[in-house]
């Protein structure tokens, strides 16, 4: 959450900082700012709400000029969203920009308020600074030192001092880069907002501190110098096009068929390019959102295969007694690879068993701290509702299942898969009709059983997540014990219905809502006899929830774009949650 960059060079940084912001408004979007630095002065510009109120102010403003430059994007968790809360803070000479959460910040506060310091806001933020600045003595290096050592908590930090033309940058838990230009140099907490400058860069290491000056940059820890790679990243700065769609949410919907037949292409022929879980006796299964609806189709599909499965939210995950069995696989699942939570629960569980991380990043903190990785390779996934990075989920954990348990139909379906995809997605008519019957709603419900109730967790989601309509999903056979007390005239009510051995039984559960007033909604393989439904291609069970999802995704875009919602940036929501 919260996104950073920072520039240090010989253009004006004001464009340059804008560009990098809009590219990281899906990490947070309540308020922006930038602070600007020459010898003389940092100007510092703040706005609340999207990136272009800021633009728009710095277009009115009268800037400094100068070639050096932070600038943050933020979701608000200590402090309400306001100019005051946003960043840039300054304390006495330390101007910084921060995301993560200084987790010992009110001891702090108290501490400092008693040696005669005034905030200005509510923020963690300006707790670091002013320890920062507590210790600056002329010596910016060693004042970071020591901050850092008081400091507890997750945090990146991008700083300016007021006595010299330096940018410096730590991290501790939340991921920052470097950026290595031509003659100018970046630090931002994603690749993306640089792309249009460089692909070269640098990964930080755990309170490593950057200082960038005219002749370059240096590492450092525990004022050592450190080493460090120059990377280049594959992304282009076209992963950030629209490429002629209205939203990034339909482009990367649409995406999904030219991913999946190189994801497929890339493994089907060679299984061994996969980690062997055939070895392993338990797996646990452990993700947040998305991930963790992802890993409950994993847990059917290697449930199927034999094997026996826990699967888990990151965040209960890492507070559990869990007990480890011998032979056990912990599979991590995080598009960014940077999700706090499951970050926490793979350091706990790579201390017992095993860990596999099914990733997007390959630069991340999850791919690089366990002990096998798959990457999804779904590129740059800007929307804030995952779509594209879920379905490719799915799939590696689909290619893992038939890894465990090979059958005949299986790869024959994979080559076919795409085409079905294609031809699904290309009925935006069909499913403009059916938001038009869901828009003015504001109470849905999704029923399924086993695989289908997980991919009835993620419609609801997608439809909650973009179109701020109240929708829960439920396993079919509970819907009586209780909920369908909620049941009136013309409440929506998806089932889903992919598994031949219980459709009957969900279709029953479906029959007792109908006979209590509720608008059905059937989805599945088999056509039935419903006014509204969705038939979706049959195919090998353990790639089915691939066929249905994507057309539960394109159901929850038109209704938010019926309801007029911010489709990209939903209200209250980041894309990388990078926080507890």
């Amino acid at each position: 959450m919260c996104g950073i960059i920072g520039y240090k060079g010989k253009k004006h940084p004001k464009d340059i900082l804008i560009n990098g912001l809009k590219n990281l408004e899906y990490r947070g979007y309540d308020s922006a700012g930038v602070a600007l630095k020459n010898d003389d002065t940092i100007q510092i510009i703040k706005s609340v709400g999207k990136i272009s109120h800021l633009e728009e102010k710095l277009n009115n403003e009268k800037l400094i000029d100068c070639n050096l430059g932070i600038a943050h994007t933020r979701w608000a968790t200590h402090g309400e969203p306001n100019e005051s809360n946003a960043h840039p803070h300054r304390v006495g000479k330390i101007t910084l920009v921060h995301n993560g959460i200084i987790e010992n910040a009110g001891v702090l506060r108290e501490q400092l308020q008693k040696e005669g310091v005034k905030f200005n806001s509510n923020t963690d933020t300006e707790v670091a600074a002013a320890i920062i600045n507590k210790y600056y003595t002329g010596d910016m290096e060693k004042a970071l030192n020591k901050a850092i050592k008081e400091i507890k908590g997750s945090y990146a930090l991008a700083i300016l001092c007021e006595d010299d033309d330096k940018l410096y940058a730590i991290r501790c838990e939340s991921p920052l880069i470097l950026g290595v230009g031509k003659d100018e140099y970046f630090v931002t907490s994603d690749i993306g907002a640089i792309l249009k400058y460089t692909r070269d860069y640098v990964l930080l290491g755990e309170n490593e501190i950057v200082v960038i000056d005219n002749k370059g940059y240096k590492i450092t820890k525990d004022n050592k110098v450190v080493k460090r790679e120059v990377l280049t990243s594959k992304l282009t700065n076209e992963a950030t096009d629209l490429c002629g769609y209205d939203h990034y949410m339909m482009k990367e919907i649409m995406e999904e068929p030219v991913l999946v037949d190189n994801l497929a292409n890339k493994y089907i022929h060679n299984l061994k390019k996969l980690p062997d879980i055939k070895k392993y006796q338990h797996i646990h299964i452990i993700g947040c959102g998305s991930a963790y609806y992802a890993g409950m189709v994993g847990k059917n599909l290697f449930e199927d295969a034999g094997v026996e499965v826990e699967i888990d939210v990151a965040s209960e995950y890492r507070y559990r007694n869990i007990i480890y069995k011998p032979n056990t696989l912990v599979i991590l699942i995080s598009q960014s690879g940077e999700t706090a939570d499951t970050i926490a629960a793979m350091r706990k569980a790579n201390e017992h068993a095993d860990t596999l991380a099914i990733v997007n990043v390959d630069a991340s903190t999850i791919a690089r701290e366990c002990t096998y990785k798959v990457l999804i390779e779904a590129g740059r996934e800007v929307a804030v509702a995952t779509t594209k990075a879920y379905l490719l989920q799915v799939l590696i954990l689909s290619l893992l299942a038939y890894r465990l348990d090979p059958d005949g139909t299986y790869v024959e379906d994979l080559k076919k898969l795409p085409q079905q995809l294609k031809v699904l997605l290309d009925k935006t008519g069909f499913y403009k009709k059916l938001a038009d019957a869901i828009y003015k709603h504001e109470d849905v419900f999704f029923i399924g059983r086993k695989v289908d109730y997980a991919i009835s967790m993620e419609g609801s989601l997608k439809l909650k997540e973009v179109s701020y309509i109240h929708s829960d999903a439920y396993q079919a056979g509970e819907l009586k014990h209780g909920t369908i007390s909620l049941i009136k005239d013309g409440t929506i009510v998806f089932a889903i219905a992919t598994d031949d051995d219980i459709r009957d039984k969900t279709i029953s559960n479906l029959e007792e809502v109908i006979s209590r007033g509720a608008y059905p909604i059937y989805v599945g393989n088999e056509d039935v006899a419903y006014d509204h439904k969705i038939i979706v291609p049959r195919i090998n069970k353990k790639l089915q929830p691939i066929l249905v999802v994507p057309a539960l995704q394109m159901i929850a875009y038109f209704v938010a774009l019926k309801r007029g919602c911010d489709i990209d940036k939903p209200k209250n929501l980041a894309k990388s949650v990078t926080v507890e």
